[in-house]
Parts: structure tokens; C-alpha cells; sequence
């Protein structure tokens, strides 16, 4: 898979991909990144307690960062642009808040805890299904309703956010839902 790129964290011919700035195309980038995270710790066998724990905090950065341009950029205008997905809005704030409460139980939680790779396993599984949801219902309607151009001045703004999105899942607005 394509390094991603220090400045912007995408896939630029330098790094072996296409430079896509599509709002759609780098939220999906960002699932794919974790689920690669998933499957890694879903590999990891018992006692590899360091490389969980190194997974574990790598999906609580990408996620949290993930979650803060969605609840900050792309939801707002997404519900501007096709405002029949209020619904759909709303309850991802929801899925979000759930997500980084376990989060931040993670972030202080030793691998070795018995409870440590359950709760990975019911995050993990949370995830999945936000993505799923928003991958084949919603992103399409977004994708039409918005157009290429304006996609793309969307996916600009979300790369510009990035590197000055909080580290701390409670920080995140959803946290506070």
C-alpha cells in the first residue's frame, strides 16, 4: 500500500497514488487506513500485548482525527447540501459518541486488563458498521448532490483541518453529544 504523505496525509504520485482531493475519496481513505488497523490487531496474537497497544493507540489517533474533520467539515455541509440526511447526521454524532468514550477508556487501559481486547472487539465492530452506513447510504447521496467541484473543495478544507485536529477523543464535539 502507498505511503501517505507527511504534509497532507495523501496519496500523491511522490508516495504512489493519485492525488484526489474528493471529500468522499479521502473519508473512505481514512476507513481503509483503519481498518487496516483492525485487521492488524485482529491478527496479533495473545501475548502481543506491545504491538496491541502501539494498534490501539494508532486507531485512536486516525479515529479521533477522523471523527473531528467529519463533526466539523464534512457533516455541516453535507446536511446543507442534501438536508433529507438531518437523520443520518445525527445519528453518526451519536455512533461518534460512543466511539471516542471508548476511546479514551482505551487510551488508559494496559493491554493485559482482561477487558482490554473485548473492548477493541465491540470498537472495532462499531466502527465497522458507521462505515458501512456511510460508505453505502449516505456518501452516495452527498456524492450527488454536491458535484466533483464542490467535493473537491471539501476534501482541501478536511486535508487543511487534519494536522490541527485534537489528539484527545473527548475533546471531539461528539464526546459532549
Amino acid at each position: 500500500m502507498p505511503r501517505r504523505c507527511a504534509r497532507c496525509l495523501c496519496r500523491g504520485p511522490e508516495n504512489g497514488g493519485a492525488v484526489s482531493t474528493d471529500a468522499i475519496v479521502l473519508l473512505k481513505d481514512d476507513h481503509k487506513t483503519v481498518e487496516q488497523l483492525f485487521k492488524k490487531f485482529e491478527q496479533a496474537g495473545d501475548g502481543a500485548l506491545v504491538t496491541k497497544r502501539k494498534l490501539v493507540d494508532a486507531m485512536i489517533e486516525e479515529l479521533t482525527v477522523h471523527a473531528f474533520i467529519e463533526e466539523t467539515i464534512f457533516y455541516p455541509t453535507a446536511r446543507e447540501a442534501v438536508p433529507e440526511t438531518e437523520d443520518h447526521v445525527l445519528e453518526s454524532v451519536e455512533e461518534h459518541h460512543v466511539v471516542v468514550w471508548m476511546l479514551s477508556e482505551l487510551a488508559e487501559l494496559p493491554p493485559e486488563a482482561e477487558n482490554f481486547d473485548a473492548k477493541v472487539t465491540v470498537l472495532i465492530e462499531n466502527v465497522r458498521h458507521h462505515v458501512e452506513e456511510e460508505e453505502q447510504e449516505w456518501f452516495p447521496e452527498v456524492r450527488a448532490a454536491m458535484g466533483r467541484k464542490r467535493l473537491q473543495e471539501l476534501g482541501e478544507r478536511l486535508i487543511a483541518a487534519k494536522p490541527e485536529a485534537p489528539r484527545d477523543p473527548l475533546s471531539l464535539r461528539s464526546a459532549r453529544a
